[in-house]
């Protein structure tokens, strides 16, 4: 396997586990006894997500000659 469908395959990894996480936290909000610190660690875990999916995607963009 090269680069970048190992790269591929991580982000497609890490955006299912984003989903998953936005579908948890879903829940966990509507939950009428909320644990805070749950949910602010899956929030947290959350943005650690989407900031790592961004490095990635970005590693996947060409670089283009201006």
């Amino acid at each position: 396997m090269d680069k970048n469908t190992t790269t591929k395959l991580k982000l497609q990894e890490l955006r299912l586990e984003h989903g998953a996480l936005d579908d948890a936290i879903s829940r966990l909000s509507e939950d009428p006894s909320l644990d805070q610190f749950k949910l602010q660690r899956l929030k947290k875990r959350k943005l650690q997500l989407k900031d790592f999916i961004a490095k990635l995607e970005n590693i996947l963009i060409p670089d283009l000659d201006a």
